[in-house]
């Protein structure tokens, strides 16, 4: 199988951990970059292909878990495999409640890491499709002009076309035309499918202005005017 476009990425400030995983993952026909602290890793973009890193647990200046809450702060997500040289089961829980994919303890057997090198890739080769429609969502987001995402924010939040209006203060038909821009935009033909995107976009919706004798609607199933 031909790994060559997957990276490896070797975090440890042991220069002798970073040549053997180095030369193990490089004759497995992984790419590999290493780093011999955690700073110079956090500093450097992540690959955009799939990819996993290999960190240990213990570094001077930053631990093991302070990466990894680090790394969280980026949406890429890459998985991470932790090395120890004395695990506990505390440490070794602590990593997997964050999200880490596996913790082999030092001395590791070389096929044991490539095991999990093999299927923290795999795993985040899964991920790749669903990184890019997010991308694509995100692109048609940023296409809608400032007054179109504002208005998105009240439809999503199943305000009435005249609430948004009053909202805005500018008239119900210009809200129907932008609205209509909108669905255009981001490409779907129902309300409920634009709220489903939202929620994957992390967008936040505007809060339902309350007219005199409105009741509450539900953005999922409104179709109201």
């Amino acid at each position: 199988m031909n790994f060559a476009d997957s990276t490896v990425l070797v975090v440890d400030d042991d220069p002798a951990i970073r040549r053997s995983v180095s030369r193990l993952t490089r004759s497995a026909g992984y790419a590999t970059r290493t780093f011999g602290s955690p700073i110079d890793f956090l500093s450097q973009p992540l690959p955009d292909g799939p990819a996993c890193v290999v960190l240990d647990m213990n570094m001077d200046g930053m631990n093991g878990l302070e990466v990894q809450d680090a790394l969280r702060l980026n949406e890429r997500l890459v998985p991470v495999i932790f090395l120890s040289g004395h695990g506990t089961v505390p440490t070794a829980a602590a990593s997997f409640k964050h999200g880490a994919e596996d913790f082999l303890e030092k001395p590791f057997r070389p096929i044991e890491l490539l095991e999990a090198i093999t299927r923290a890739i795999e795993h985040d080769r899964s991920r790749e499709a669903e990184r890019a429609d997010l991308q694509g969502l995100r692109r048609r987001f940023d296409a809608l002009t400032p007054r179109e995402q504002e208005v998105m924010g009240f439809v999503v939040s199943g305000s009435l076309n005249k609430q948004t209006a009053a909202e805005l203060g500018i008239s119900e038909k210009t809200i129907k035309v932008h609205r209509a821009r909108v669905m255009e935009k981001m490409q779907v033909e129902s309300l409920a499918a634009l709220v489903l995107l939202a929620e994957r976009l992390g967008l936040t919706a505007a809060p339902t202005p309350e007219l005199p004798g409105s009741q509450p609607s539900d953005p999922r199933t409104s179709n109201s005017n």
